[in-house]
C-alpha cells in the first residue's frame, strides 16, 4: 500500500495539469491500481510487440476506392442451385426429360437452347367453329333468289361450319367445306350455286377464326387462347396478343413450347436478343409457356389444361405427359437431395468459407461468413450482427485491420480507420468492401475505460483496507 500512497501523491501533482475529467480518471485510476499491482488492459491500435508496422489509413472515398481495388472474387453456389428440372436435350417421342446438363460452379449455369424447328407455313384451312361471311355485289340480281347471301351482305351474318364441316345456306342446303383453303371454298361454292342456276357473283371471307389455336400461359400479362388466321402466326406475335412478357428476373426465364410430344426450349435472354427466333412460326395445338421457376410444375398444370383445348387427346400424348411428370419429379427429387446436403455440410464445418471477425466493443463478437455471389460491405456485416452500443464503444475509433495477403506470414498490417461522429460519414461503410480475414475493431470510449478499471479496482482496494486496519 506505500506505493499506492506514493501514487496518490503524483495524483495531486497532476490535478494541476489541465487534462479532460476522462483522461484524468484513466490516469488516476492507473496509477492507483499499478500501486496496488493491478492494471486494467484496454485493446487499441499500435503496432505489434514483434516489430509488425501497423499503419492506420483515414478511411476516405479515395481510400476506400484503393481498398476495393484489391484481387477478391466472391465464393459461389454449387451448381446444384442453378440447375433446373427443365433442362437437358430435346425431348421427342413419349416426352421423357433428359438428365440435367453439367453447370460449372463458378458461374451461374445458362438454361438449355432448345428452338423451335422451322416449318413452312401451308394456306389457311377451313374448319369446325370459324364464321364464313358470303357477300353478292352491290344492286339487284338473280342472286336475291338466295336469300341467306343477301341477309349475308346486308345484316353482316356469316355461317358457322357445323361439326360435320358444312354450312347450311338456305335454299341449297349443306355445303362441305371443311378442310379446304379459302380458294378451294370459292371454287365448292361457285359449282353449287352454278348447279342450283344462282347466279355466281360473290365473294368468300372468313369473318371468325375458331378452328385453329395456339395456348399462350404462365409469366404473360394476359394469359389466353390466340387463333391462327389467314397470316402466318409467329412466336412474337402470340406473345404480344398476351399481352408481353412479364418476368423480373430475366437469368433464369424461358419460352417452352410443347409441340406434338416435344418440349422445346428458349431461354428469355437469347429469345429477345435474336428476331429469328420471335419470327418462329406456331401450329396449331402449340401450347407456349413462359416459365420462371426452378421446375416445371406450372408449366405442367398448364399443359395439361390446354391439351383438351386444342383437341391433343390420343393416348400417345396422354402417356408423353406421364412421362414427363415422372421425370420431373426424378430431378427434382435428386436437386433438392443435392442441396439439402449441401446445406448440411456448411452446418457441420465441412464447406469451405471466407470469414471476417467482429471484436471491440461491437454488439456481437463473432465471426462472420461473407456472402455467395455477392460483396458484403463494412455497413452490411457490422449492422447485420447488431452495430455496437455508442455509449461504451467510441464512434470516432473504428477500425478494420487487413494483413498484406502477399506475405507468406503476417506482414505489414493496414489499419483503416472511420470516425462517424458525424453520421453522415457512416455512408462510407456501406462502400467499404470486406475481405476474408478482416477484422473489424471498435475502441472503448474514455469513459467506459474509466469506468471499468474502477469496477476492477474496488474490490482490491476495499480488501487492502480492511486488511490495513486489521479487519475493523
Amino acid at each position: 500500500m506505500e506505493t499506492a500512497l506514493r501514487s496518490t501523491k503524483s495524483l495531486r501533482d497532476l490535478i494541476r495539469t489541465p487534462l479532460s475529467l476522462a483522461r484524468f480518471g484513466v490516469l488516476a485510476t492507473t496509477l492507483a491500481l499499478s500501486g496496488c499491482g493491478i492494471s486494467y488492459q484496454s485493446p487499441d491500435v499500435r503496432e505489434r510487440e514483434d516489430g509488425t508496422p501497423v499503419v492506420v489509413v483515414p478511411m476516405t472515398a479515395q481510400e476506400v476506392s484503393r481498398a476495393n481495388a484489391s484481387d477478391y472474387t466472391p465464393r459461389a453456389l454449387p451448381a446444384v442451385f442453378y440447375a433446373t428440372t427443365g433442362g437437358g436435350s430435346a425431348v421427342t417421342g413419349a416426352g421423357a426429360l433428359p438428365a440435367t446438363p453439367y453447370l460449372p460452379s463458378e458461374t451461374p449455369g445458362s438454361l438449355d437452347f432448345r428452338p423451335l424447328p422451322d416449318v413452312q407455313p401451308e394456306a389457311y384451312r377451313i374448319g369446325v367453329g370459324d364464321v364464313l361471311l358470303l357477300a353478292t355485289k352491290s344492286g339487284g340480281s338473280t342472286i336475291e333468289q338466295l336469300s341467306g347471301l343477301l341477309a349475308a351482305q346486308n345484316q353482316r351474318q356469316g355461317y358457322t361450319v357445323r361439326d360435320d364441316g358444312s354450312i347450311a345456306i338456305p335454299e341449297i342446303g349443306p355445303v362441305q367445306l371443311s378442310g379446304l383453303t379459302v380458294q378451294e371454298a370459292e371454287d365448292r361454292l361457285f359449282q353449287v350455286l352454278v348447279e342450283n342456276q344462282i347466279d355466281p357473283s360473290f365473294s368468300l371471307e372468313v369473318a371468325e377464326f375458331h378452328s385453329k389455336k395456339v395456348a399462350i400461359g404462365g409469366a404473360v400479362k394476359k394469359p389466353s387462347v390466340v387463333p391462327i388466321t389467314l397470316n402466318k402466326l409467329t412466336l412474337g406475335q402470340a406473345l404480344t396478343t398476351a399481352g408481353d412478357i412479364a418476368v423480373r428476373d430475366r437469368e433464369f426465364a424461358s419460352i417452352r413450347v410443347y409441340r406434338e410430344g416435344t418440349l422445346y426450349q428458349i431461354p428469355l435472354k437469347i429469345y429477345l436478343d435474336r428476331q429469328d427466333l420471335q419470327n418462329k412460326v406456331l401450329l396449331n395445338g402449340d401450347a407456349v409457356y413462359v416459365d420462371t421457376s426452378y421446375d416445371l410444375d406450372r408449366a405442367m398444370e398448364f399443359y395439361q389444361a390446354k391439351i383438351d383445348v386444342i383437341a391433343l387427346r390420343t393416348t400417345a400424348r396422354t402417356t408423353a405427359l406421364q412421362s414427363m411428370q415422372a421425370e420431373i419429379g426424378l430431378q427434382r427429387s435428386a436437386l433438392d437431395e443435392r442441396r439439402n446436403l449441401f446445406e448440411l455440410r456448411q452446418k457441420l464445418g465441412a464447406e469451405e468459407r471466407d470469414y471476417v471477425y467482429l471484436t471491440g466493443e461491437v454488439e456481437n463478437q463473432n465471426r462472420v461468413a461473407l456472402p455467395y455471389q455477392q460483396q458484403a460491405t463494412l455497413a452490411d456485416i457490422l449492422y447485420s450482427e447488431g452495430g455496437f452500443d455508442n455509449t461504451t464503444g467510441d464512434p470516432t475509433q473504428i477500425y478494420v485491420l487487413r494483413a498484406d495477403t502477399r506475405a507468406e506470414s503476417i506482414g505489414s498490417i493496414t489499419a483503416y480507420h472511420l470516425n462517424v461522429k458525424n453520421a453522415a460519414d457512416t455512408l462510407i461503410a456501406t462502400r467499404f468492401e470486406m475481405r476474408p480475414n478482416d477484422v473489424i475493431f471498435i475502441e472503448e470510449q474514455a469513459i467506459t475505460k474509466w469506468g471499468r478499471a474502477l469496477q476492477q479496482m474496488f474490490p482490491s482496494l476495499l480488501s487492502a483496507t480492511s486488511a490495513a486496519t486489521g479487519g475493523g
